[in-house]
């Protein structure tokens, strides 16, 4: 990197803060058991699969709201062991935990938070060391149901002397309860939840993140905040210190957040962090083309620097799993468990033009249609910047699966002509091309353009728009310099509307 002054960062020099934050997912669950038995005894996935079997076992087994299994207790107590340590010496106090009112992120949590109370000594309770608070809008998706028959859910009474308080925990906070603290986190429930609502939800805790982290940002302005600074700031004394030991004592303590959730819940905010409020549903009732796995217990570590800014350090990390005794209690993250299940079929997949001006074409279309021409488009038979502003704005015409861009073309609306096609060579088989060309016949004809024309550098291009409907405009065709796999020769074409 070079030192002139031209070339520093534009942030050097600036302070920036940043609040450290956990999502972690709870412990295996007596349901993650009985659907794990379930794949395994009916032969999920294979050509075998006993479908009718695997519903009734998961039917006569499953609960709206379990506890932890076996292994999920043992996951739970590693997680403490290193928690402890790692928040003792790391963070500062309190440590915030933000949990899922669903009982088995509760019970996931108790251990660390105990051994934290434990740890902080000075005769009293412990209470100091972390605050607890029960977000009632934070749970799994599909809310809380059996055999499709709602459930309410605990409310906060039932949370506090079922779980919080044998634990030690009397002074846990409760919110988002739409239906009141009184009644159940799911009384509000008419079904099991689908799909979009799930999404609803999760841009709806996302925004409710933000503000819970960015009040606390604010502090800083407002009070005198030491445990709220630059991090990446090595201050006389720290110069020995490693960010990468999660367990040594740090000089400077940090603020830190934990939200302990859910596997796919997760996924959802996660995407929300990654895109912000770009992130956009695909479809109803479709699952989410990407998503983020976590294993059980799997730590999800992020920088929160406000106003919706994040980094994320390290995804689906197993610290206190890593060891040979703890690596057989891994559980969850994987293929085998079912996360497959959450990548829509290919029938989902139906293809939807748009047609918008140049300059009116949303980042992410104009992105990945700026990424498919410069792939797989012939520079001769692309229109240069100087014909653009010459002939008038194109119109950008895009073929998208969901979100994806496969193919793409432009109109000129002031001359007619064609430019700039180009089609994913995955999808060249399928009607791609024909829905670009039909869109723009469509746009055409609509403008009152009774002819279109398109040149093509390739005998297979002037074959495509052959097959289109175009014919070559005869003895047109111009010489040029050969170019590797491209022809000598410019194709001009026209089609009559």
């Amino acid at each position: 990197m070079s030192s002139s002054s031209e070339s520093k960062n534009a942030g050097e020099g600036h302070v920036k803060r940043s609040i450290s934050v956990r999502l972690i997912r709870h412990g295996e669950s007596k349901n993650n058991e009985v659907y794990r038995d379930a794949r395994r005894i009916y032969k999920g996935g294979t050509p075998d699969f006993d479908l009718d079997g695997w519903v009734q076992y998961v039917d006569d087994r499953r609960s709206a709201d379990p506890g932890l299994s076996e292994i999920g207790r043992a996951q739970a107590e590693r997680l403490a062991r290193y928690l402890e340590p790692h928040l003792s010496n790391q963070a500062s106090r309190p440590v915030r935990f933000v949990i899922s009112p669903m009982r088995r992120t509760i019970e996931t949590i108790l251990p660390a938070v105990r051994a934290l109370r434990r740890s902080d000594g000075g005769g009293g309770d412990g209470s100091d060391a972390c605050s607890v608070m029960i977000n009632g809008f934070y749970f799994e998706s599909e809310g809380c149901h059996t055999r499709e028959k709602v459930e309410p859910g605990m409310n906060a009474d039932q949370i506090d002397a079922s779980l919080l308080h044998p634990a030690g925990v009397t002074d846990a906070s409760f919110v988002g309860f739409q239906s009141g603290e009184e009644n159940g986190w799911y009384a509000h429930g008419t079904g099991p939840e689908t799909r979009p609502e799930s999404e609803e939800r999760a841009a709806k805790f996302y925004m409710w993140m933000l503000e819970y982290l960015d009040q606390q940002l604010n502090e800083v302005e407002e009070q005198e905040a030491h445990d709220i600074f630059d991090a990446g700031v090595t201050l006389p004394g720290e110069e020995e210190e490693r960010c990468h030991d999660r367990l040594a004592p740090r000089s400077r303590r940090r603020r830190t957040a934990i939200f302990v959730g859910h596997g796919d819940f997760m996924s959802l905010v996660l995407k929300r962090v990654v895109a912000g409020f770009g992130h956009a549903v695909e479809k109803d009732a479709v699952p989410h083309r990407s998503a983020f796995v976590h294993f059980n217990t799997g730590i999800t570590e992020l920088e929160y620097f406000g106003h919706g800014r994040f980094l994320m350090m390290s995804q689906n990390h197993l610290p206190h799993l890593t060891d040979p005794d703890g690596s057989c209690y891994v559980s969850g993250g994987s293929l085998k468990d079912g996360w497959s299940y959450l990548m829509p079929n290919d029938g989902f997949l139906d293809s939807e033009v748009d047609v918008a001006f140049s300059d009116e074409v949303l980042p992410h279309v104009k992105e990945q249609t700026e990424a498919l021409r410069s792939l797989y488009l012939s520079r001769k038979g692309s229109m240069d910047a100087k014909e653009i502003k010459r002939n008038g704005p194109e119109l950008t015409v895009v073929v998208k699966r969901g979100l994806q861009v496969v193919g793409c073309a432009s109109l000129n609306d002031k001359t007619g002509r064609v430019s700039d096609v180009v089609v994913r060579p995955s999808a060249r088989r399928s009607q791609v091309g024909q829905s670009l060309i039909e869109a723009v016949k469509e746009h055409a004809r609509q403008s009152q353009i009774d002819k279109i024309t398109a040149q093509s550098v390739t005998a297979e291009g002037k074959e495509f728009f052959e097959k289109m409907g175009f014919s070559s405009v005869d003895g047109d065709d111009d010489e040029g310099e050969s170019d590797g796999a491209y022809s000598s020769q410019v194709f001009r074409m026209e089609c009559k509307l």
